[in-house]
């Protein structure tokens, strides 16, 4: 819910401050509704249910994968697509994946969200709401800001809306950041976050030339300043850094590609997750063979790695899929391929 709205609505009706507290603890704690705020006057739950809407965010679809994944397509009050994730693995966890804008600026050329028409960015209340319509269901246990847009963009809202999600019973050691490096964001949450939230930065090539060619950002954010601030917020918070790598067949998944990753990173600060690709339309995704054959390269650099699972593919859910519906996501699946000119290394290329 918005919650700005509410604590005005209430204040506005004379209401004493801890009527906000409950109100709030009841959707963390899972409610669908005001109706279920027992401890709410009956007359002050009808006026909040006329007056402040339960989500900030219209629930448009929702759809659910062959492995459980579910996908929800949601629409803000003025119209912006915005997408979020609930995956479910075999040991319990229930792992929701938030979007922080909707759309994004940042034309990585792998990424169908990308490809979007960029929005704006979300509210701390709007990205809360993607987590609460989950929580709605079933409780969750880890929290990802890796769906659409760039969270250091809107490093307010994803902040204040960390700040809540140990309500929902999401703590800061169980959230993750993700960023593409976008530095005024980056070092300012290095500098400034004093909770054990997780960092990843999303890398995705061994070397600035290639990782401008897939990540335009490169241009003004370098690879070794990306990797300063992680070695900098591991130095500060005592976290392990995750490192995201997307691996692209004949693009950047060379064992020579992995040992130029393999030497930049320390092993005690960094640890690798290895992605396999999502088709988008832009690239093929690298063979078993060669995931294979890069993991053990950092491997024997003592680089921990793993790679990661892939869910949610078929009803494109999976990492850098996100593109507010089938139809959009079609069209920005063209886009990125007319967009991107990579082709993949002859065998005799370095890359």
């Amino acid at each position: 819910m918005d919650l700005d709205r509410l604590q005005a609505v209430l204040a506005d009706g004379g209401e004493p401050p801890y009527r906000a507290r409950q109100v709030w603890r009841w959707a963390a704690a899972g409610a669908s509704g005001y109706e279920q705020m027992t401890d709410l006057p009956i007359a002050l739950r009808r006026r909040l249910d006329d007056e402040v809407p339960f989500s900030s965010l219209e629930l448009v679809t929702e759809s659910k994968a062959r492995d459980g994944t579910v996908k929800a397509l949601f629409r803000t009050a003025d119209g912006h697509p915005v997408e979020a994730v609930l995956m479910r693995f075999r040991d319990g966890r229930r792992s929701i994946c938030v979007s922080s804008q909707s759309g994004c600026p940042l034309t990585c050329t792998f990424c169908a969200t990308g490809a979007m028409r960029f929005g704006r960015n979300l509210s701390a209340s709007e990205i809360l709401d993607q987590a609460l319509h989950f929580r709605r269901a079933a409780p969750i246990t880890h929290c990802v800001f890796m769906g659409m847009g760039e969270p250091m963009m809107n490093l307010e809202g994803v902040l204040d809306a960390t700040n809540r999600l140990p309500d929902l019973g999401v703590t800061h050691r169980r959230t993750t950041v993700s960023t593409v490096g976008w530095i005024p964001g980056l070092e300012r949450f290095v500098s400034s976050v004093d909770a054990p939230i997780r960092l990843a930065l999303s890398i995705h090539a061994p070397d600035d030339a290639l990782r401008s060619e897939l990540m335009p950002v490169n241009d003004r954010y370098p690879l070794s300043a990306v990797l300063e601030l992680g070695r900098a917020y591991h130095r500060r918070r005592r976290l392990r850094v995750f490192v995201e790598y997307v691996l692209l067949a004949g693009v950047n998944d060379r064992v020579e590609q992995a040992a130029m990753l393999g030497d930049q990173l320390d092993p005690s600060v960094f640890k690798v997750n290895l992605i396999p690709y999502n088709p988008t339309g832009a690239f093929t995704g690298s063979s078993r063979k060669a995931v294979a054959a890069f993991k053990a390269v950092l491997d024997r650099r003592g680089v921990p790695s793993t790679v990661r699972l892939t869910r949610g593919r078929d009803i494109e859910a999976a990492c850098g899929q996100l593109a507010s519906a089938p139809r959009q996501a079609a069209a920005a699946r063209r886009a990125v391929g007319k967009r991107s000119r990579i082709q993949p290394a002859s065998s005799g290329s370095s890359r």
